[in-house]
């Protein structure tokens, strides 16, 4: 969305109020519309500058409901080669993970700890000033950066939410704005800044909402099903009949590890559902349920030939990926397990199921339940990976499995011929 504010290098001596009587419209519109959060801090800073706030660096942090990334950073004003955005980790030393992928360093937590925004939450402070100098260089963590970037005055603003508007973590939308101006901020300039940065921390939430929005419904529904609830497919009992291949895997012996290592239950989880959900997203399948130990996930597609080559694809890639796991966790000594997969492709009812407080998007039928009979029979005939005969009978599959012989399925009314990968093919 393009803002009608120019930004020129030269500051007006007045401040043009006409000018800022129009800006809460403009984030307004910008916060409705989802415009990028970095577009909107882009129009905020040169509609100030535009208008006589002689702005030379701006930026901007909001927390946000994500299960890597504790939260968003926006810059306005920094060198042109780094980023306007990114996505930072975890930042205090009682939540400091350093497995976790987006969190900081230890010294990176001390650092906040030692920041204006830290100090500002412990005091209870909404705005802070300092005029950047050899007494308050050392005060807080980010000012002899701003300092060496030719900043003469720094000011940290934040706008906390009511306890009704808190998300998680989300309680406020944190900005810093600095000067090279060498008198500084004026006081009238600082209190503008104070009057308008509500309306864009307001602007800034409500796009982080719906994206969070969108990165729950994902997480927890799937990707495909999430935006299907997402575009309104919410109501109970409206289902789509549908084509799929159904995957089913299970971990080997996993009681077994809950009865003996019940404190590793959680991070061998962890790291077999790492390996075994980014198998199936990295060939375009969906999961639907993470059912303790057990995956449910779909692959559709235009041809069933496509569905079929995709999901033996990923049963595949997930094998390799478990066997350099348990090679990894080994050496770690930690518990190890192997993986079943159990393959079928029918028709399928795709929508929601449940209560009227409660409900489920998932696939329904007689084709998932075979899925979970095949899945069972794996550890029956030893065999990491089953197939059914519609499964194998697809194309060209079949050239590439082996029958392991006719089985009668628990609540399948005929025996069914099921196939596994062929070591020699």
């Amino acid at each position: 969305m393009n803002h009608p504010f120019s930004a020129p290098r030269l500051y007006n001596r007045g401040m043009d109020e006409k000018l800022f009587s129009e800006l809460p419209a403009w984030l307004t519109q910008a916060g409705l519309a989802g415009t990028h959060e970095t577009q909107i801090l882009s129009g905020f800073c040169d509609c100030c500058v535009a208008a006589g706030i002689p702005l030379s660096r701006s930026q901007l942090f909001i927390d946000t409901l994500h299960p890597i990334h504790e939260g968003r950073l926006f810059r306005w004003g920094f060198d042109p080669s780094e980023p306007a955005m990114r996505e930072y980790g975890r930042t205090s030393l009682e939540r400091f993970d350093a497995s976790a992928p987006g969190s900081l360093d230890v010294q990176a937590a001390n650092s906040w700890q030692r920041s204006s925004f830290y100090n500002m939450l412990q005091t209870g402070a909404s705005l802070l000033r300092r005029r950047l100098n050899a007494n308050t260089l050392d005060e807080f963590s980010p000012l002899s950066d701003w300092h060496a970037a030719g900043m003469t005055e720094y000011v940290a603003i934040i706008n906390r939410f009511a306890v009704e508007g808190v998300l998680g973590e989300m309680d406020a939308v944190y900005s810093s704005w600095g000067t090279r101006v060498t008198d500084g901020f004026n006081d009238g300039q600082v209190a503008t800044l104070e009057r308008l940065v509500p309306y864009l921390a307001l602007a800034i939430k409500s796009v982080s909402l719906a994206r969070i929005t969108r990165t729950l419904m994902e997480t927890y529904l799937g990707r495909d099903a999430g935006q299907r609830v997402l575009s309104g497919r919410i109501m109970r009992g409206v289902a789509e009949r549908i084509e799929a291949v159904i995957w089913f895997s299970d971990l080997r012996g996993f009681t077994r590890i809950v009865d003996t290592a019940p404190e590793q239950v959680i991070p061998l989880l962890n790291d077999y559902s790492d390996v075994i959900v980014s198998a199936i997203h990295e060939h375009g399948g969906d999961v639907l349920k993470l059912i303790g130990d057990g995956t449910l996930a779909i692959f559709t597609a235009e041809h069933p030939v496509h569905a079929c080559n995709t999901a033996l694809s990923a049963a595949i890639a997930a094998r390799k990926g478990v066997a350099e796991l348990k090679k990894r966790r080994t050496t770690e000594n930690k518990p190890i397990t192997n993986m079943y997969v159990g393959l079928h492709i029918g028709k399928v009812f795709y929508g929601n199921v449940g209560s009227q407080e409660r409900l489920d998007f998932t696939v329904l039928g007689p084709a998932v339940n075979e899925a979970n009979r095949i899945a069972a029979m794996c550890r029956s005939v030893d065999q990491p990976i089953l197939m059914s005969a519609a499964f194998a009978q697809v194309g060209a599959i079949k050239g590439k499995l082996v029958s392991v012989g006719r089985y009668a399925l628990r609540g399948v009314s005929h025996p069914q011929e099921l196939f596994t990968l062929d070591a020699d093919a």
